[in-house]
């Protein structure tokens, strides 16, 4: 299991496979199709940014998901420009479109057939990771930079359910530039294997949350989940509510708002099923912003435990004493789960450490990477280290790993 985490989560790839690379070099070309950095907190879970710009591995139950692909992305348009509107990721890589599940029926329910930029770069620097995107239709400079808080001695702030992806934008051109930048997801992550109670889209400031309720008569608590899409910009419109249909209505209609540079606002729908925001730009000459997308998540309870269930006494052993397990969850817990209350008590706190808890981080990607060790082995290194973010570790309600 160990073995195939590593091959999935890490960033190390055979030099041999597709030509010469540099190690603790940036990934271009077809060393981007299994890329997958992992964004979360320690013991908290996670989900990962691709080589490529894309999210995939939404691992935020507890478990590894590893084919968890969220319908999540973001998207620009720049008003004036032939074929200004794309998603913000290089071009998927064509193990996704052959051999996978539903792909003999047209991956109907993927993002696979939106446009995409032509080409890019992804260098990792552990706890971040950027993404250079190029492509001769679009004449701006954009940067995804993608990291979530790891900080030394401080296991608390590295073990929160965050992460983030940041989308630098630099006019490059003469003349000033208007665009809009676009975040949109579905409801599916957090609700397709939960049938049994009521999904919804609900508000939070400059951005929505994507909401799973716990059962009513208590059976299944971990079936509750939350997971907020925000910004920290008060110019974004958000839209609660797509178009409500089946198949591809939903993301079709969608994206010719984006296409027509629209900014949609919707307010909340019980039915909702997908939600996006959208935050509008205009860059002089030389100008650059960043639009700061904000991820928090929050699931309480999980239906991990060790060992089968136990019938009576007996089966628990001899030496078996109730008042040992006092105020011990049957079922996992994630410590997160004891620090806040809720996912707002988790937005807000994001919201309000978001500038400190990157310094911080930053100042120990700095001080890693100015290793004097050879660079192979700080990339390993830096490789398994991002274990560390993945679901097979786990911090208990009492904060013991």
């Amino acid at each position: 299991m160990k073995q195939v985490l590593v091959c999935i989560l890490c960033l190390s790839v055979s030099l041999h496979a597709f030509g010469q690379r540099n190690y603790n070099g940036p990934y271009s070309g077809k060393f981007l199709d299994r890329v997958a950095f992992p964004i979360g907190g320690m013991g908290a879970g996670m989900f990962c940014l691709e080589g490529t710009g894309a999210v995939s591995h939404m691992s935020v139950r507890h478990h590894m998901d590893f084919f968890n692909e969220p319908g999540m992305f973001a998207a620009i348009h720049l008003k004036g420009v032939k074929n200004g509107s794309k998603v913000l990721e290089i071009k998927c890589p064509d193990w996704k479109k052959f051999g996978r599940p539903k792909s003999g029926r047209g991956n109907g329910q993927t993002l696979l057939g939106m446009p995409r930029f032509d080409n890019g770069q992804f260098t990792s620097r552990f706890p971040f990771a950027e993404i250079v995107l190029q492509d001769q239709d679009i004449p701006i400079d954009i940067r995804i930079t993608g990291w979530s808080p790891f900080i030394p001695t401080d296991a608390d702030n590295s073990g929160l359910p965050v992460g983030a992806l940041e989308y630098t934008f630099t006019n490059t051109s003469d003349e000033a530039v208007e665009a809009v930048f676009y975040y949109g997801a579905n409801n599916n992550f957090m609700s397709a294997n939960h049938k049994t109670a009521a999904a919804s889209i609900l508000p939070t400031a400059t951005g929505f949350i994507l909401t799973q309720e716990a059962v009513p008569d208590g059976r299944e608590p971990w079936v509750e989940g939350h997971f907020a899409i925000f910004t920290g910009d008060p110019a974004t419109v958000v839209n609660h509510c797509w178009f409500r249909s089946v198949w591809f209505d939903p993301l079709t209609f969608a994206w010719r708002d984006i296409s027509e540079g629209k900014l949609t606002s919707n307010p909340p729908s019980n039915d909702a099923k997908a939600a996006s925001l959208a935050v509008p730009l205009k860059l002089g000459r030389g100008e650059s912003k960043t639009v700061k997308v904000h991820l928090a998540w929050y699931v309480p309870s999980s239906g991990n435990h060790i060992g089968g269930d136990a019938r009576n006494d007996r089966d628990r052993g001899p030496c078996y004493d109730p008042a040992d397990y006092e105020g011990i969850p049957y079922y996992y817990k994630p410590w997160y789960a004891s620090r806040f209350e809720g996912i707002n008590d988790v937005i807000a706190y994001w919201r309000a450490h978001y500038d400190d808890l990157r310094k911080k981080s930053e100042l120990f990607a700095e001080a890693f990477h100015a290793s004097t060790l050879p660079p192979e082995v700080t990339e390993a290194v830096a490789a398994n280290l991002s274990i560390l973010k993945s679901p097979t570790v786990m911090r208990q309600h009492d904060g013991r790993l």
